[in-house]
């Protein structure tokens, strides 16, 4: 047993060598358990979890939900920096108690009815922020909090996506071979119809800030892939 603390994730402008996500990567090893909080209160109780479990662990951090991490990117020389930090990201409230969280088990963060999307880390936090601008747009948007990378909660996943019948995957981790693409295979191996559209980093993270908003999950990309996602689909003609 023994847990290994990193940090991870952009949106600082550090380039790709230092801003990935591989929780995909690390989720593909068995045996080894991938946490990946997006609140305060889930990464003090998913790092109790994770010491008191019985085997190897990673415990992702994304920086810019940590108030440290946060003070060492402002330091040499960025002061100056502008960092899209989330809202309800760095800060949230905490239990008076701590008590370990379930490794594995995945937490319903907004009700909706027409998408189902599921997330982690930053990745929830943009997620919300576009489900609130489409609340204004008519469209109910469901959040799910993976929480845990691996093992995956799949029972509640596939519970969401059959009650929505949409889903979509915002994952800061490399589209190919990631997270999203084995979300929408658990789905369809329950025989669940859906239609399925994902937003995730595609290619390698550019140092220009401009550049390197364009190619991260942003709550834009969000909400116009479910505007696409809601589209009525074409049927076929002969």
């Amino acid at each position: 047993p023994v847990v290994v603390r990193a940090p991870c994730g952009g949106g600082y402008g550090d380039g790709g060598q230092h801003e990935q996500s591989l929780w995909g990567w690390l989720g593909h090893i068995p045996g080894l358990s991938v946490i990946v909080a997006s609140t305060p209160a889930d990464a003090g109780g998913l790092m109790l979890a994770a010491i008191q479990n019985d085997g190897p662990v990673i415990f992702l951090e994304h920086k810019l939900l940590s108030e440290s991490w946060l003070e060492f990117l402002g330091s040499g020389g960025r002061r100056n920096v502008a960092y899209d930090v989330p809202a309800q990201g760095a800060r949230g409230p905490v239990p008076n108690k701590w008590a370990p969280l379930p490794i594995g088990k995945a937490v319903l963060r907004r009700e909706g009815t027409d998408v189902t999307i599921v997330s982690v880390g930053v990745g929830v936090h943009r997620a919300l922020e576009a489900a609130e601008i489409l609340d204004k747009e008519k469209i109910s948007a469901a959040v799910l909090d993976l929480r845990t990378v691996a093992p995956l909660d799949k029972t509640t996943l596939c519970e969401m996506v059959s009650q929505t019948g949409r889903l979509l995957v915002v994952d800061e981790d490399y589209e190919g071979f990631g997270l999203s693409g084995e979300i929408a295979a658990v789905v369809l191996e329950a025989n669940i119809p859906f239609k399925y559209a994902r937003v995730c980093t595609q290619t390698t993270i550019p140092y220009a800030r401009r550049m390197e908003n364009n190619i991260l999950p942003n709550t834009e990309r969000i909400r116009a892939a479910i505007i696409d996602l809601l589209k009525p689909t074409r049927s076929a003609t002969n």
